[in-house]
This record gives C-alpha cells, structure tokens and sequence, in this order.
C-alpha cells in the first residue's frame, strides 16, 4: 500500500536497513485484458492522457478495473475541461483518483513500483539488431 508523506527515493539510492513486515498476497490476474475505445467526444487533453497511458509502462499492471476506472476518470476529466466555471473541488477528487493509476513518477515510487528504459547496451546487442533488421525488411 502507497505512503503518505515525501516521494521515497529510487531503489538505487536506498540503503535498506530492515525488511518489510508486510507479507505479500497474490490472487491471479483477468486472463485477457482489453483496453476499451476513448470516446471520441473526449475534450483532447483527455484522450492525450487516455492515449499516453495505454502506452506507460506502468499500464502492463492494469487490470480490466483499472481500465474502467482510467475511462471514467477521463470521462471526468473530460466534462470538467468543457466546463466554463470550473471547480478546484473537482480537479482535486479528479487529480486524487489519476494518482491511484499510478500516472506519476511519485504515485510509482510511492508502491515501490520502478520503470526503466533499456540501455543503450540492451539496445544494441545482437538480438536486438537482428529483430529491428528483420522488423525494416517487412515494413519494407
């Protein structure tokens, strides 16, 4: 469960002192997860944020309610961007919500959750040459 209080530091800068006392438990995940069609009537931050998490990585986690509650969050957001009087009320139950998808470097540091970009040595090993050679010969 996330923490309140400062965003923790990455993994690499921690110097663990104790274990956890919590233990984990696991349930398996939906068999399939489908990502539902944004609606087209989205105010266009909407869909550029529904858009950008389809392709985070911390979007691999998601399951189907995950994904119902993202929609009906954009959804919100959506109404709140078309309206002419807007309320700070809002925006924050709105806000609040989004942090519980995990959109932000904080919201993932706070869950111990850690994305990272391959290196430029991952990138350039001889598996991954050949995949992208063999990926431009059939774009072609």
């Amino acid at each position: 469960m996330g923490t309140r209080g400062p965003v923790p530091k990455r993994s690499e800068s921690r110097q663990r002192r104790n274990t956890p006392k919590e233990s984990i438990t696991q349930a398996d995940g939906a068999e399939e997860v489908t990502i539902p069609d944004a609606d087209p009537d989205w105010h266009p931050i909407a869909r550029q944020l529904w858009d950008s998490l389809a392709a985070s990585g911390q979007s691999k986690f998601y399951e189907p309610s995950d994904w119902a509650l993202a929609y009906s969050m954009m959804d919100d957001l959506s109404h709140y961007k078309h309206m002419t009087k807007r309320s700070g009320q809002m925006l924050a139950s709105i806000m609040a919500a989004l942090s519980s998808l995990l959109l932000t470097e904080g919201d993932r540091r706070r869950v111990q959750l850690e994305l990272a970009r391959p290196t430029q040595e991952q990138l350039d090993s001889p598996g991954v040459t050949e995949m992208n050679k063999w990926r431009e010969s059939l774009s072609g």
